[in-house]
């Protein structure tokens, strides 16, 4: 993921900006931020930027049940963004990539709740669509997770993983 964006996007970049900040430990403001963008792109808006705002703002709260909302609406908005929206905002990205990540983050969520049946679910789509993963770290990463959250399904394990986005959160 290297490849440069195929046009500038100022809302795909206001995202970035509040995840970067997220990622730095102001988990309220980049929250505020990303709220006040969803409020902006609307529930009709790009699907793109639907798809990665809700991702983000999902890892920036610790209770598992909003988290669960705020990727229910990722995986929702994943299925209308067009491969050539994809290309569009960066020409080395492929929707069927999007899904490894938004599954497991469902998976794990429900697996938190107790609902392990729908956790199952998940991670075996997560597990089935591992192979549009890219061959390098991040592929990497989230088979090992995909594995991770695999176990802990099968273990009945609802503890929150260290390894999970926003763990530090």
């Amino acid at each position: 993921m290297t490849a440069a964006p195929a046009s500038p996007d100022p809302t795909m970049k206001a995202i970035g900006e509040a995840v970067t900040e997220g990622r730095a430990g102001d988990i309220a403001s980049a929250r505020h931020k990303l709220l006040g963008l969803w409020s902006a792109i609307g529930v009709t808006g790009d699907p793109l930027h639907r798809c990665s705002l809700a991702h983000y703002l999902a890892d920036l709260y610790e209770d598992p049940a909003q988290a669960l909302a705020w990727d229910v609406r990722a995986l929702d908005a994943a299925d209308a963004v067009t491969e050539q929206r994809v290309q569009e905002h960066h020409a080395s990205l492929h929707i069927a990539g999007f899904y490894p990540s938004l599954h497991l983050n469902l998976a794990d969520n429900y697996r938190r709740l107790g609902s392990f049946e729908a956790a199952t679910e998940h991670i075996n789509a997560a597990t089935e669509q591992a192979p549009d993963l890219p061959q390098d770290p991040y592929g990497d990463l989230l088979r090992g997770a995909i594995q991770e959250v695999a176990e802990a399904i099968a273990g009945r394990d609802r503890t929150r993983r260290t390894s999970a986005p926003g763990s530090s959160a």
